[in-house]
């Protein structure tokens, strides 16, 4: 089910990005059967599935897939390929939270961190959560994976050094996959407002069952560099939140010192 590739483009903006009404009701009625029912989503753009995200047994994003689409899914559906990639851009909870990133600024009276009810005069909604329903980066298999924090080579670093950071990754399911690492920094104090975190790096790597292996990234200081008020590229002394983890949202974390 999903959009017809006529209803998103040039031209295709919807009001509401819900599965067409008359698929939503034949899912509902399918699920009503309770028969388990695994969706194949058709979509050139994140959708709203808050309610299929809770009555169905999984959901396969096939996006518009090419000539080869079909043979694909069936591989994943029948588990003769395990599944390895992540969202390229975040599935609201609710189109009223769009537009939405990961790359956001902070405001001025933030949420805290895993705090999920509402307080008056906060940053959050009365009705909703405020994070979306998949994160950036997010994206499951039929195995699981365990990060371990991520590790320093140093605490300090200087223009013209490099800090690798490394995180332990562990397949704690019973068949081997495939797991993509991701980066993320984030500028704790900047001359101009900065974004919570940003994609810096990934790694796709392999694992059997119960096999570890430690992920590594090299930071230097482009890294770290960004355009300030002037339209200077460059990199200012202070705090950086180095994160590692599966998506945007599910990240530990350390701290690097710029100097």
């Amino acid at each position: 089910m999903g959009e017809p590739y006529r209803m998103s483009g040039e031209g295709g903006s919807r009001g509401d990005i819900s599965i067409p009404e008359p698929q939503k009701q034949l899912l509902k009625d399918l699920v009503a059967t309770g028969k388990p029912v695994v969706l194949v989503l058709f979509t050139a753009r994140p959708l709203v599935l808050t309610w299929e995200n809770e009555n169905v047994a999984a959901i396969l994003n096939a996006w518009f897939p090419g000539s080869e689409g079909g043979d694909a899914v069936a591989d994943v559906l029948t588990g003769k390929v395990n599944p390895s990639a992540k969202l390229p851009a975040a599935f609201p909870y609710h189109v009223g939270q769009l537009p939405m990133s990961y790359i956001r600024k902070n405001t001025g009276r933030p949420q805290p961190e895993h705090r999920k009810y509402y307080r008056r005069y906060d940053s959050n909604y009365t009705d909703i959560p405020n994070d979306p329903l998949y994160p950036f980066g997010y994206g499951l298999s039929y195995t699981t994976f365990e990060y371990g924090d991520p590790v320093l080579s140093s605490s300090t670093m200087r223009e013209g050094e490099t800090v690798k950071v490394s995180v332990r990754v562990t397949n704690t399911g019973n068949r081997e996959g495939k797991e993509i690492v991701q980066l993320y920094i984030r500028d704790l104090v900047g001359t101009t407002t900065r974004p919570l975190k940003e994609l810096k790096d990934f790694r796709k790597i392999s694992l059997a069952p119960g096999e570890s292996q430690n992920v590594e990234f090299t930071i230097d200081s482009d890294m770290l560099k960004f355009y300030n008020y002037d339209l200077d590229f460059v990199c200012e002394p202070g705090l950086f939140d180095i994160m590692t983890g599966p998506s945007s949202a599910n990240v530990k974390k350390t701290t690097l010192t710029y100097q």
